[in-house]
């Protein structure tokens, strides 16, 4: 046997080794985290915002400059190998370097984006929404106050309205970073349209009112307590005056018809001629004057049967019913008046 032949075992033998060990070096530099997952330890997580349009390789670019992969030809070899490449989707991403390469590229792929909560509190207007999303940074808030009064778009929502106030409704909701003004509008009156059930629809035809009057009637009541316990002896107060054509007198509709107000409903106010002064004009004010509550919704439609005419707060976040207008001074007495002298 020629030296060359007695050699030919072991080369083979060293070369099976080398490719064998670069192989597994090539395995961990694809696959393998850029910080190995310790038990117990929360490793730190990363916002990652996939821009709209990116490549690739744009995109293994950005999550090597944040220390999210080892490698970025690693990371194009996998993604290459499970046909990602075209798969990836835009927007924001929770992640960390104790992800391996293809959970990050699955994570990727799937649109697991990340979801902010929004919880819209019951009687906001439409001003109060706007600002609220404004301070979270999911819209302009000059944008979406115009959008919800554009009568082209309330219409591919299938409302005839003059805004949507009244129609955004009050949830918490889960929306991706930069979801635009119109998504969020239209997620919000898909909410209220999935609340506002055929029984209701019913109801309000049982009792002579429309779904604008409805709603309006609903949000002077969601204004005028916060009360659960309250809703219904409210709206029956509300009830009562308008089949008494007697004006509402409610203060929530006349600071909705103020440009300026301040947070002190003055007399002067009370004399200002405005559609939503229902001191001065009797009926229901053209429109909601905020964004009623589903219990508030229910309150309009299910008043409680009684023969009360006014109601004063107790100062305790409850109120006082009364029938006549002397129980009703009696009680302003007691609870607004006497409370003034006691401050005074």
């Amino acid at each position: 046997m020629s030296a060359r032949r007695r050699w030919l075992p072991w080369v083979l033998t060293l070369t099976l080794v080398f490719v064998g060990v670069a192989g597994n070096r090539l395995v961990l530099w694809t696959t393998a985290p850029v910080m190995p997952d310790s038990a117990g330890q929360q490793p730190p997580v990363t916002m990652v915002e996939i821009p709209a349009g990116a490549s690739f390789k744009q995109v293994a670019a950005l999550l090597y400059q944040q220390h999210l992969i080892a490698s970025r030809l690693g990371f194009l070899l996998v993604g290459k190998l499970l046909g990602a490449e075209r798969k990836i989707h835009p927007g924001e991403y929770a992640l960390h370097p104790a992800m391996r390469p293809i959970d990050i590229i699955n994570t990727l792929a799937s649109g697991r984006i990340v979801l902010h909560p929004v919880t819209i509190p019951e009687g906001y207007s439409i001003a109060q929404i706007a600002d609220l999303l404004a301070e979270k940074r999911l819209v302009d808030r000059k944008e979406f106050i115009a959008l919800a009064h554009d009568a082209a778009f309330i219409k591919t929502l299938g409302l005839d309205v003059p805004s949507l106030e009244g129609y955004l409704f009050p949830n918490t909701y889960q929306f991706p970073k930069h979801t635009s003004a119109r998504d969020i509008m239209t997620a919000m009156v898909a909410e209220w349209d999935r609340v506002w059930t055929p029984e209701l629809r019913s109801r309000a035809k049982d009792i002579n009112l429309s779904v604008h009057e409805v709603l309006t009637l609903a949000s002077v009541i969601e204004k005028e307590t916060g009360v659960d316990s309250e809703r219904e002896l409210v709206a029956g107060v509300f009830h009562n005056r308008l089949r008494k054509r007697i004006p509402l007198q409610s203060d929530p509709t006349v600071i909705y018809g103020l440009s300026d107000f301040d947070g002190n409903l003055r007399k002067r106010d009370l004399a200002l001629d405005t559609p939503y002064n229902t001191y001065r004009h009797a009926g229901l004010p053209p429109g909601p004057i905020a964004n009623p509550g589903e219990r508030s919704i229910h309150a309009a439609l299910y008043p409680v049967p009684s023969s009360y005419l006014y109601f004063v707060s107790r100062n305790d976040g409850t109120h006082q019913f009364s029938s006549t207008l002397t129980e009703h001074n009696h009680a302003v007495d007691k609870y607004q008046r006497r409370q003034v002298r006691r401050a005074s």
